[in-house]
C-alpha cells in the first residue's frame, strides 16, 4: 500500500510539474496581488495618520486639562487669600455688629467671586472640549477622505 501511495504521489507531482497555469488566471492573480498591496499601503498610511491625529488629540486634551487644573489652583489660592484677609479684618473688629457686617460682606463678595469663577471655568472647559472635538472631527474627516481615494 505504501508503494502504491508513493507511486500515486510521484505521478501527481509529475503531472503537476508539466501543468501550465492559464495566462488569464495568472494575470488575475497578479492583478489581485497588486490591488491587495495598494489597499494595504492605503490602509497603512491612513492608520499612521490616525495614530498621529490621536496623539494630537490626546495632547490637546492634556493641555486643556492642565489649563483647567492650573485655573482651579489659581482660584483656590485667590479664595484662600481672600478668606485670610477677611479673617484678619474680622479679628480686628471692635464690636460684634462690625464683625457680623465684615463677615456678611465677605460672604457676599465670595458668592460673586464664586459665580465669576464658575462661569470662567465653564467657558474654559467648553473651549477645551470644543478644541478636542474639532481635532477628532478633523481626524475622522481626513481618514474618510483618504479611504475614499
Amino acid at each position: 500500500m505504501s508503494d502504491q501511495f508513493t507511486r500515486q504521489a510521484q505521478d501527481m507531482f509529475a503531472a503537476a510539474r508539466d501543468a501550465r497555469i492559464p495566462e488569464n488566471v495568472q494575470a488575475m492573480v497578479e492583478d489581485g496581488v497588486v490591488k491587495s498591496r495598494d489597499a494595504f499601503d492605503k490602509i497603512s498610511s491612513v492608520t499612521q495618520d490616525n495614530v498621529k491625529a490621536v496623539e494630537e488629540m490626546v495632547v490637546t486634551a492634556q493641555d486643556g486639562v492642565k489649563t483647567l487644573g492650573e485655573k482651579v489652583l489659581e482660584n483656590t489660592a485667590i479664595n484662600a487669600e481672600a478668606a485670610f484677609d477677611a479673617a484678619e479684618e474680622i479679628a480686628r473688629a471692635k464690636t460684634l455688629p462690625e464683625a457680623a457686617r465684615l463677615q456678611a460682606s465677605f460672604v457676599q463678595q465670595q458668592v460673586a467671586v464664586a459665580g465669576a469663577q464658575t462661569k470662567e471655568l465653564f467657558e474654559l472647559s467648553t473651549k477645551v472640549a470644543q478644541q478636542t472635538f474639532e481635532t477628532l472631527n478633523a481626524m475622522t474627516t481626513n481618514s474618510f477622505e483618504k479611504m475614499k481615494k
